[in-house]
């Protein structure tokens, strides 16, 4: 895990106004959240089996997630490598990938080393300041 520097950590805004702009940028609610906390997913880049994604982790402050009145604060950006198996898999469930019931495969490595990181964190904090650069957060 790369942590950022970004201006985004404390940066408050509601989830009804941030989520269609996150959305239109490829980001997603990482499927792991909690009422009062969470993480919004997007793939900085894809590539063998490989995949960097940027999270970007929030605490609700007040009111239910999801709900377009609730307000987010902002924690601190990471990046974070997932090496998935490209190749088939030859356990007992085998049969469900092949036919689709199985559409995802577990990672090999949920937190792989991340090469080059000073590299990546630059395209990491470019993204973010991409993404929020015309934003207005609230105060």
């Amino acid at each position: 895990m790369l942590k950022l520097e970004t201006d985004l950590q404390g940066k408050r805004a509601l989830y009804g106004e941030i989520e269609p702009l996150l959305r239109s940028h490829g980001f997603s609610l990482c499927g792991n959240w909690e009422y009062n906390e969470g993480m919004f997913d997007g793939i900085l880049n894809r590539m063998s089996g490989e995949t960097i994604y940027l999270r970007l982790p929030f605490d609700v402050l007040s009111g239910s997630l999801d709900h377009p009145n609730t307000m987010l604060a902002f924690g601190q950006p990471f990046l974070i490598k997932h090496v998935v198996n490209v190749g088939l898999d030859h356990d007992q469930n085998a049969l469900l990938t092949t036919t689709g019931f199985d559409q995802f495969q577990a990672p090999l490595e949920k937190d792989a080393n991340i090469q080059k990181k000073s590299q990546w964190e630059e395209r990491g904090e470019e993204k973010v300041a991409d993404m929020f650069g015309n934003y207005e957060f609230i105060h």
